[in-house]
């Protein structure tokens, strides 16, 4: 029987063998290389989009930010506009109303008593004058008291003017606007009514 020798045959299969699985290995490891090459690209570039998105995002929200600012200033603008409309309405509704006061303040000042000093401080008046004796103060606060444009009058002094020459005495006292007043709903029965007002405070 013939001997045959395998033992080259056996080593240079196990060569061959040895170099698939290298090459297996080497494939296996290049795939897996580009596979997370791929994967990191992939990634960075969600990352920047993502980036990008944010930026806009930023941008966007800050002409909104500046959009809004300018809408705020806009509506203070808007508010101070509408207060000095009705600062002006009131002014100008008020107007023939201190005509009516002046004109008031003419008839229930009484005779002997003269006005020194006028101040109105939205609807209440400060009133300062001299009057020729105690008595013709109290006759000025009752027709004030019965007028239709004035109010609620409260004496703050009253002082005796006897070193004076004159003689007399000065008072200061405070009145109120009545916003309402009847005068210019009727102006027929105004006077009657006041002359009851007055009749009936006497």
């Amino acid at each position: 029987m013939p001997r045959i020798n395998l033992l080259p045959w056996r080593e240079a299969e196990r060569k061959r063998k040895r170099q698939e699985f290298l090459l297996s290995l080497g494939a296996a490891v290049a795939t897996a290389g580009l596979v997370t090459l791929l994967g990191h690209v992939q990634m960075s570039s969600a990352i920047q989009h993502q980036h990008d998105r944010n930026d806009y995002l930023t941008q966007e929200i800050a002409a909104l930010d500046k959009q809004i600012e300018e809408i705020n200033g806009l509506d203070a603008q808007k508010r101070r506009l509408l207060a000095r409309m009705e600062i002006i309405e009131t002014l100008q509704r008020s107007r023939p109303e201190i005509v009516h006061v002046f004109d008031e303040l003419v008839r229930v000042l009484p005779e002997g008593v003269y006005l020194t000093y006028l101040r109105q401080s939205g609807i209440r008046f400060e009133l300062r004058g001299v009057a020729q004796s105690s008595t013709r103060v109290s006759s000025f606060m009752r027709n004030i008291d019965a007028s239709q444009w004035l109010a609620d009058p409260t004496l703050q002094i009253v002082e005796s003017r006897a070193k004076d020459s004159t003689g007399g005495a000065s008072f200061t006292l405070f009145a109120n606007q009545r916003r309402q007043a009847s005068a210019e709903d009727d102006p027929v029965e105004a006077p009657a009514g006041k002359a009851k007002k007055k009749a009936a405070a006497k």
